[in-house]
């Protein structure tokens, strides 16, 4: 059982998250950080799980899912992000975290560590690298904020298959519904969308090279205990970027997902054994 819970950023938006055993727990607090056009929701069974020992807050970035939206979508990056969630975390009095991020969540848990380096008590990292193998990006890039509206759940559906089908294989009709319940909304007027700003896209596609190396931020985790979960199938974080970041961090945990490109949905069995395994060998 969660409560949903919102809090104000810096700039005045109102930010939407769902917190799990908010009375707290015997372990460390946990955030969970989603993909960059995902949600919370995409977290919720995990969340539940971790929630019988420890709490587990997931928020919806900014123009995601329940948040505002941006009215200046050039806010929609990675920094104002951090910044989000950095203010959720003072907000909530949380000092100690385990950060579990996928994708753009991932990439955040990194620059996480970097500013503030006595928050995170270990990482898990989902299916990204310090590096994003260009095909990969173009894929998303060319997707992202570029999908025709629906006019049913049937047809949501539809476009979710179409869009992850080849990195979620083997999944059933009643999952690939779920997949779309995750990723779309009802809204007030009736209609089906998917839920988040479009702009994110224009963001996203606008965006320059970044300001900091990512292998920079990755340098950040050397006195961290991480995990980094790699989906087999991944066209985002190759192989090669896989074994370099183990060449960076030789302590760092690595466990491939089977059948599962980008990215690893965190209810397979393999994940969770690790992210179990990872969690039960931490301090605290």
């Amino acid at each position: 059982m969660h409560v949903e819970r919102r809090f104000q950023s810096e700039d005045g938006l109102s930010l939407f998250f769902r917190d799990f055993n908010a009375a707290g727990g015997k372990k460390t607090p946990a955030l969970c950080l989603p993909g960059l056009t995902r949600n919370s929701r995409d977290f919720i069974d995990l969340a539940e799980r971790l929630s019988a020992q420890r709490r587990v807050l997931c928020p919806d970035f900014r123009g995601r899912g329940f948040s505002d939206y941006d009215p200046d979508y050039s806010n929609y990056k990675p920094p104002t992000y951090v910044g989000d969630v950095l203010r959720l975390l003072e907000l909530e009095k949380i000092g100690k975290v385990v950060l579990i991020g996928t994708s753009l969540g991932g990439l955040m848990s990194m620059a996480i560590a970097a500013l503030k380096p006595d928050l995170p008590l270990g990482i898990i990292i989902n299916d990204i690298g310090p590096e994003v193998a260009p095909e990969g990006l173009a894929r998303i890039l060319d997707y992202v904020g570029a999908q025709p509206p629906v006019a049913s759940w049937a047809e949501a559906v539809g476009q979710a298959r179409e869009t992850y089908g080849p990195w979620l294989p083997g999944l059933s009709d009643h999952e690939w519904l779920d997949m779309a319940k995750r990723g779309y909304r009802q809204d007030k007027t009736g209609a089906i969308r998917l839920d988040f700003d479009q702009k994110i896209g224009d963001a996203a596609r606008e965006a320059g090279a970044t300001p900091i190396d990512p292998w920079e931020l990755f340098a950040a985790l050397k006195p961290l205990p991480t995990l980094v979960l790699r989906g087999a199938l991944s066209d985002l974080l190759s192989e090669e970027i896989f074994d370099r970041m183990a060449v960076a961090k030789p302590d760092l945990v690595r466990v491939t997902v089977p059948d599962r490109g980008h990215a690893p949905l965190l209810n397979e069995p393999v994940a969770l054994a690790a992210i179990d395994a990872f969690l039960e060998s931490l301090p605290g």
